[in-house]
């Protein structure tokens, strides 16, 4: 366990946003997690933060309190009939977790390639890409209750996953600290290709039936286009969810704006792309401070040079109102804001 006081966070947060925490725990073991959180000061309870890779995290100001982090690696696989469990520490990267899958013939992760971030967070986030969620692959989740050390194995069906969410991020929010995640992937190769223009890529490039690792490249090569490096360019990637609408609300907006994009949730529900409506309302490229709206991703808003989290911050709920005035819709932040 690698413990610290007055820890600069700027490297893990990939905005890049300077802020120092009072305490900073990073956690290499099960074991470690128990007894940390055994033994943690009721004072320090009050005021815990749990990060992963920092790539959905926006510090408005230092943060006074504890700040943990996992640094559990491993990844094990055993054979189940069709299907392999792949198990895996929650301080892993998740990228690494798909470049495993796909070049061991371990199917159904790949629409999720390049997605940044820790395992740990994957099942936090319910982090998803290209018509792909990675709560669909999730089988369990071993984690240690924060408040008593206690190591527990809590089931997908009880995390209540939803689009970009789960009780991690609601009711148990920094009450359990992930150690690591059990996936189940297929040994039968059946490609997702109906969302974005990912049919569309591959054929430009003569591909008609990709395999896994063509079909991974593809998915790597359209997320680097559209979204800015972080090392180059500090960024969270999409800032904002895409909300889902009632029908009702979308056939009104659609008679207004014809070219309109929309994915059909159910026969109640369509979800319209949150980068669309900013870019509508003229904020793609646009900046507020040192804060931006990226110039080729609307959704993505960039640290050009220096930005505070305040600056960030502000330029959020400007674009917020601006949507709302226009389309009448809330947009939401998909980063978490502390």
């Amino acid at each position: 366990m690698r413990d610290f006081q007055h820890f600069d966070l700027t490297r893990h947060n990939t905005f890049g946003i300077a802020a120092i925490c009072d305490r900073f725990v990073e956690i290499e073991s099960e074991e470690e997690a128990s007894l940390f959180f055994a033994s943690l000061p009721q004072a320090e309870r009050d005021r815990l933060l749990i990060i992963g890779g920092g790539s959905n995290l926006l510090f408005t100001g230092d943060y006074h309190g504890t700040v943990v982090r996992s640094a559990i690696l491993g990844m094990d696989a055993i054979e189940d009939g069709d299907t392999i469990l792949l198990r895996c520490g929650s301080g892993e990267q998740w990228d690494d977790v798909v470049d495993l899958c796909v070049k061991n013939n371990w199917y159904g992760a790949e629409n999720l390639s390049l997605i940044p971030g820790d395992v740990g967070a994957s099942a936090v986030q319910n982090i998803g890409a290209y018509g792909a969620e990675v709560k669909d692959l999730i089988v369990s989740i071993e984690a240690v209750d924060t408040t008593n050390g206690k190591q527990h194995v809590i089931l997908n069906k009880d995390c209540d996953y939803g689009y970009r969410s789960s009780r991690f991020k609601r009711d148990w929010k920094n009450c359990f600290f992930i150690t690591s995640v059990t996936y189940r992937l297929s040994k039968i190769f059946q490609p997702n290709l109906d969302y974005g223009n990912l049919r569309q890529q591959l054929q430009a490039q003569g591909i008609d039936n990709p395999t896994a690792a063509q079909l991974r490249q593809t998915v790597i090569n359209v997320r680097r286009e559209k979204l800015p490096d972080p090392q180059v360019l500090g960024n969270a990637g999409s800032f904002f969810v895409n909300p889902v609408v009632e029908r009702e609300k979308y056939l009104q907006l659609a008679a207004l704006y014809p070219n309109m994009p929309h994915y059909t949730i159910d026969e109640e529900h369509e979800k319209i792309p949150a980068g669309w409506m900013i870019e509508q309302c003229g904020w793609k490229g646009r900046s507020l401070g040192n804060a931006a709206v990226h110039h080729r991703q609307a959704l993505v808003l960039v640290n050009k040079s220096g930005a505070t989290g305040a600056e960030v911050l502000a330029l959020c709920e400007k674009i917020r109102e601006e949507v709302y005035q226009k389309f009448g819709i809330t947009i939401y932040p998909e980063v978490n804001v502390v």
